[in-house]
């Protein structure tokens, strides 16, 4: 067996550029260091206490966070994967001898920055930097929602009763380790003949650049169009709102009105009152013309490691709803950029 020779750690990477590290291409493409202000106020403390090991830095540990996303990743897995994987490392500026921020490290400065609301900031702040980079929205917006599951509580029916009516069982507050466990935020709901448990993304693209603008955590429950107006954009350059027929409500159609936005919601019909053919062709149409909203959420699902989460409550569900949304978008950049790369080759 060869002994390790001295530039065997640089020659690796290289080799791993050759094949296309995306990972690499990612670090070179965002501005990390833009985040920076937001991630030190975030972490600001009242008192500063000069005791212990310094903190990692701010930069690094968002980083984190955004190869979490990437990856759909548990803290612990994340630790392990970052110790045993050599394009996790040189995305993070880290080498053999540095020390790795460990799974307890990366919980604590995650729930700093969602007990702080850091998380929506940085997602507007990347969103200011694409408008700069040229990808302002364009062309109307998208408005649409997807569930996001969490683990499935065991609970009895009364548990769940007391849960719905914003209390919690008196038998969990005696069992401090068992209320800790249990998720009393997300909710049940029955979609196309299928239940499901967790939260919903409701989320704001804009039909030119298929980037996230906007977005709203709820639990599961929440009918689609409740945070309707939350998601629109006053900055995307199109009239025109396009939604499935979920949206379509006299409330929603006078919002639009009022706001000089065009409605583009597709129409519902009734069981005793079907559609007119008329339509149902302008339904078809406007399908196709919503269905980019639809890759988002099938990007997040395959591309992204998937949209399960492992979190409880929905404090901790809108950071990483939030994360999941802001690393769709810094991909969805690099696409952009690409695109327009071979537009100008070309």
């Amino acid at each position: 067996m060869a002994h390790p020779g001295f530039f065997d750690f640089d020659n690796r990477l290289e080799s791993l550029s050759k094949l296309g590290d995306p990972l690499e291409t990612l670090d070179q493409s965002i501005p990390w260091e833009k985040f920076r202000s937001l991630l030190s106020k975030g972490l600001r403390k009242a008192k500063k206490n000069n005791a212990g090991r310094k903190p990692y830095d701010s930069v690094l540990m968002f980083k984190v966070l955004i190869l979490q996303s990437l990856y759909n990743l548990s803290d612990d897995q994340t630790e392990y994967q970052i110790r045993d994987r050599l394009s996790f490392m040189r995305f993070l500026n880290l080498r053999f001898e540095d020390p790795i921020p460990d799974a307890k490290t990366l919980w604590l400065f995650r729930d700093t920055l969602a007990n702080k609301g850091v998380i929506e900031k940085l997602f507007n702040k990347f969103n200011k930097y694409l408008d700069r980079e040229g990808f302002i929205a364009k062309q109307g917006q998208i408005i649409d929602a997807s569930i996001v599951p969490v683990p499935t509580q065991r609970n009895t029916r009364e548990e769940n009763s007391d849960i719905k009516q914003g209390q919690t069982p008196k038998q969990w507050t005696q069992k401090p380790p068992k209320l800790r466990q249990k998720d009393v935020d997300a909710r049940w709901v029955k979609m196309q003949g299928h239940n499901h448990y967790g939260y919903k993304n409701h989320v704001g693209a804009d039909r030119k650049h298929k980037l996230i603008r906007t977005y709203q955590v709820t639990d599961a429950s929440v009918h689609d169009s409740q945070p309707f107006e939350q998601l629109l954009d006053p900055n995307n350059t199109g009239k025109k709102v396009w939604a499935d027929s979920a949206y379509r409500s006299k409330t929603i159609d006078q919002t639009l009105k009022q706001k000089g936005l065009e409605n583009q919601i597709k129409y519902k019909g009734y069981r005793y009152a079907p559609l007119s053919q008329a339509k149902l062709r302008v339904n078809k149409k406007r399908s196709k013309l919503r269905a980019p909203v639809e890759h988002i959420f099938a990007f997040q699902q395959n591309a992204l490691g998937g949209k399960f989460i492992r979190t409880i409550g929905i404090l901790r569900a809108k950071t990483k709803i939030g994360l999941m949304n802001l690393a769709y978008n810094m991909k969805r950049y690099l696409y952009l950029q690409k695109l327009n790369e071979l537009k100008t080759t070309g």
